[in-house]
């Protein structure tokens, strides 16, 4: 596994500040990090069997995926496949302090469908408190690198 393909659902920005910080600090653990918004993108965008996916998304309204991974969220329940040999993480960002019971829930969400669809998620979904006073490129970018780690000692 020599790439990592970093999916981003934002509304304001900050999920993909996250992912821009991944693709900067782990390339010495990865050769190739492309990092591409939702924006149009169905469930075949998980059909690349030889790189490793990372969700990376705010959470929008009552906990749900933001408009530009709307999309892609729909097409996993409308277009199903089986993605069994796919190799993911998550990062939900939300802000517990404002909406505790919805919290990370765009994530979340994006972890439930891809897991009904037999993808099989390596470690835990790492959540950002946006109300917690860290940066989450700081925080996302330190995650990534554990998690990297792992993945790449599982393939």
């Amino acid at each position: 596994m020599n790439t990592l393909k970093i999916f981003v659902a934002t509304m304001t920005g900050t999920a993909e500040y996250v992912a821009q910080a991944i693709q900067m600090d782990c390339t010495d653990l990865v050769s190739n990090i492309e990092v591409t918004m939702m924006d149009g993108l169905k469930s075949d965008a998980f059909e690349d069997r030889d790189c490793l996916y990372l969700i990376c998304s705010s959470t929008y309204g009552a906990g749900d995926v933001p408009d530009n991974g709307a999309a892609l969220y729909a097409s996993l329940d409308d277009e199903p496949r089986d993605l069994s040999h796919v190799r993911y993480g998550v990062i939900a960002l939300g802000d517990f302090g404002s909406y505790p019971n919805t919290f990370a829930g765009g994530g979340k969400r994006f972890d439930e469908r891809l897991e009904g669809l037999g993808a099989k998620r390596i470690g835990e979904i790492f959540t950002h408190d946006a109300s917690g006073g860290t940066m989450p490129e700081t925080d996302g970018a330190a995650w990534a690198r554990e998690w990297l780690s792992t993945a790449m000692s599982t393939a």
